[in-house]
């Protein structure tokens, strides 16, 4: 790995680009980005006085010894976050399928499941009994 690679490397990193696309740009494999990334510590997180902060709440997160580093510093705090930044997701067009309900008639989208029949609870209740 030369110099400007890992300049490329470390640079896209601090922007939040992740491994996959930062190999794609360079032309690696995934998985020598990622441990490049993980020697080197390149988290991608938000700090504060060098400590691990919740993007959710702000409050301090308190870093475990064994496995990955951790984002939000609660399952709510985490769950909270993805349901007011829904636009963060990386959404496929691809799996956006388009539906007609069979008890209603409304059209609607569902995403990553191409098997849903009802557009909501409300109308697979009604059409069941």
């Amino acid at each position: 790995m030369t110099d400007v690679e890992r300049q490329q490397i470390h640079d896209l990193r601090l922007k939040g680009t992740g491994y996959k696309s930062i190999a794609t740009v360079i032309g690696m494999s995934r998985d020598t980005v990622r441990g490049y990334c993980k020697r080197n510590k390149m988290e991608v997180v938000d700090r504060v006085n060098d400590q691990l902060v919740c993007p959710c709440c702000g409050r301090v997160i308190t870093k475990s010894t064994r496995g990955r580093t951790r984002r939000f510093c609660s399952d709510g705090c985490r769950r909270k976050w993805w349901a007011e930044n829904y636009d963060a997701r990386n959404k496929k067009v691809e799996s956006i399928y388009q539906f007609t309900c069979l008890h209603c008639g409304e059209s609607f989208s569902a995403y990553g499941d191409k098997h849903r029949r009802f557009c909501s609870h409300n109308c697979y209740i009604k059409a069941r009994f």
